[in-house]
């Protein structure tokens, strides 16, 4: 059975030996804390939450990011609940599919 860290995002973010993986899995979390929660709930992302951490932090990945309705359309297939924002879970299937396509394994 494979166990997994207990330490919290903040205990991990500030470890002093981090791997390059867990550094950027650390930085994907810190991105999503500070845009979530600036319309509401910090949990998740609202749509121009979403917007705003796509267009500043995946401009050469998400190219038609100041669109509204590209946003729209990328949110809708990624909000699974259909809730209009996204959780945590459902914005790692963006990180997903854009590591996929970057590396080559995937569309």
């Amino acid at each position: 059975m494979v166990r997994v860290g207990q330490g919290s995002w903040y205990q991990l973010k500030h470890a002093s030996a981090q791997t390059v993986m867990e550094a950027a899995i650390c930085t994907i979390v810190t991105q999503f804390k500070t845009h979530a929660g600036k319309d509401g709930s910090s949990s998740t992302l609202s749509k121009d939450e979403f917007q705003n951490l796509v267009t500043a932090q995946l401009p050469n990945y998400v190219k038609n990011a100041s669109d509204p309705g590209a946003i729209e359309q990328l949110m809708g297939s990624l909000d699974e609940n259909n809730d209009g924002e996204l959780n945590f879970s459902e914005f790692w299937q963006l990180m997903g599919k854009l590591a996929s396509k970057q590396g080559g394994f995937g569309q």
